[in-house]
């Protein structure tokens, strides 16, 4: 289970999630920025992922996408992201990944600022469609 931080800026939300997946951070990093491994790793929807900075991605049947701001080669990646969900007014929000050694794998924090109140729901998302598919994929290797 991931550790939770949250915090509340009026309409806009931002939260902390934790995990450990059974990976090297190389091997963690590398398949999220791959479109075939990041929708293996997440549960087979398709995915349109690019592994350079300004350029675009969607995953989950397009449900959620945005554009890469910041890549740190094996350590972070820094995305503005959007969903469906998302009014045509919100402005985009942004994850920011951590990839970190840990003695099982990789310590994984993932930030996310500046999420509308009526997409709170995604904090439960990254869990149910990332995490925990993610420590499957990884530990079944």
């Amino acid at each position: 289970m991931p550790f939770r931080f949250f915090v509340s800026f009026g309409m806009l939300k931002k939260f902390r999630l934790e995990t450990v997946i059974p990976a090297s951070p190389t091997e963690v990093y590398k398949a999220w920025l791959n479109s075939e491994s990041h929708a293996a790793m997440t549960g087979g929807s398709p995915a349109i992922i690019n592994d350079e900075v300004g350029k675009p991605f969607a995953a989950h049947n397009a449900y959620l996408w945005g554009k890469n701001l910041v890549l740190e080669p094996h350590s972070k990646i820094i995305q503005s992201w959007r969903t469906t969900g998302f009014k045509s007014t919100d402005e985009d929000s942004e994850i920011e990944i951590n990839f970190e050694n840990h003695e099982k794998g990789t310590l994984l924090t993932l930030t996310h600022s500046k999420v509308p109140e009526q997409e709170a729901h995604v904090e439960q998302g990254w869990v149910t469609h990332y995490f925990e598919p993610m420590i499957a994929y990884f530990g079944d290797k």
